[in-house]
């Protein structure tokens, strides 16, 4: 009774659930997208071997790749590599996908995370400041610099950047991830924490140099449209009756903004910014094709312009699983922002 009990409780738990549809929804993003890319136009052996290849060897890569085999068949060949832990071998680079993957994904990841911090600190900054007094002279600015941030994509961003901090003002390295000749030991592909795990603080110095550019260009479109969400929310909330009836009780007034107006306010801002986290991971390609950033949304372009069946796989199922853990961490940030949505589970 008792073990009947607890299995009742684990099944009933909130994150248990969302565990189980996550991993069905992934099956299922599986299935079809290797169904997309094997109907796709093209011949990928071709692709893979040139238009000079014979057509003998042509075939022999074709059946050696189950090419010929029906699509349910190739399917589940792939899913027993997965269960082994292996995507398929990429028919650009001819290596396991999973290895790609573990190469190309940290110089993503790296540039994701920089660019998180910026984003989080230019739109709580700007839509708190815009927040707190509206149609002052820094809201006027706040709202100019939203409409360009959201209107102008991240790639003009880059060039723009790139131009004014690389080539006119020479400030900032204008594309890759180290400068030549300085080299360090990859351990996690992380180039910060490599250097710094080697002692290596001119390696780190000049990784964090090759860093700010690029990411600025993706954090300059979120935090356009973040902060215009805070501010928005902010001063819907600070007009509410029980912030009023707050001041009428004589609490400081930082007190109440800090406490009790900006909490319920973040949320969706948060939400949405950890959407963007997610989204950055396959929307990066045109910035890492500009700074010739080795990432894997740049990885996941060539895959899908030579037709490189399982590599499309991997990359969408690295992007959907990123997408399943934002939505986890949405919901035990709002959880903790605002305490009634943990209750109502």
């Amino acid at each position: 009774m008792r073990l009947r009990k607890l299995l009742q409780k684990v099944v009933d738990n909130f994150y248990f659930k969302r565990t189980t549809y996550s991993i069905v929804t992934l099956f299922g993003l599986s299935i079809l997208i290797f169904a997309i890319a094997r109907v796709l136009p093209g011949d990928p052996a071709r692709l893979a071997l040139g238009p000079r290849a014979p057509e003998d060897v042509v075939e022999r890569y074709r059946a050696l790749l189950r090419l010929n085999e029906p699509i349910y068949i190739q399917y589940y060949y792939w899913l027993v590599d997965v269960f082994h832990g292996k995507l398929g071998v990429s028919l650009v680079t001819f290596r396991d996908v999973a290895t790609d993957i573990l190469e190309f994904l940290p110089a993503t990841i790296e540039l994701i995370i920089f660019t998180l911090i910026i984003d989080v600190a230019g739109a709580f900054i700007l839509g708190v400041l815009s927040g707190r007094k509206p149609n002052s002279l820094i809201d006027n600015f706040v709202r100019i610099f939203a409409y360009a941030g959201i209107a102008i994509p991240a790639f003009v961003w880059a060039i723009i950047l790139q131009l004014v901090l690389a080539n006119w003002l020479d400030l900032l390295p204008a594309y890759g991830r180290l400068s030549l000749g300085i080299e360090v030991k990859r351990i996690t592909g992380l180039i910060t924490v490599d250097s710094l795990l080697a002692g290596n603080i001119n390696a780190f110095i000049d990784g964090i140099r090759h860093l700010i550019i690029p990411s600025l260009s993706l954090a300059i479109g979120c935090i356009a449209q973040e902060a215009r969400i805070l501010r928005a929310n902010l001063i819907e909330n600070i007009n509410k009756d029980y912030i009023l009836n707050l001041y009428s009780h004589g609490i400081p007034q930082s007190i109440i903004f800090f406490k009790y107006a900006l909490k319920p306010s973040m949320i969706p801002t948060v939400t949405v910014m950890t959407l963007d986290m997610a989204s950055m991971l396959g929307n990066a390609f045109l910035v890492e094709l500009i700074f010739n950033w080795p990432g894997l949304s740049r990885y996941g372009i060539t895959a899908m312009l030579r037709k490189d069946l399982n590599a499309i796989v991997g990359v969408v199922l690295v992007i959907g699983i990123a997408y399943t853990l934002a939505s986890i961490l949405i919901e035990l940030l709002v959880s903790v922002l605002d305490p009634r949505v943990k209750h109502k589970r």
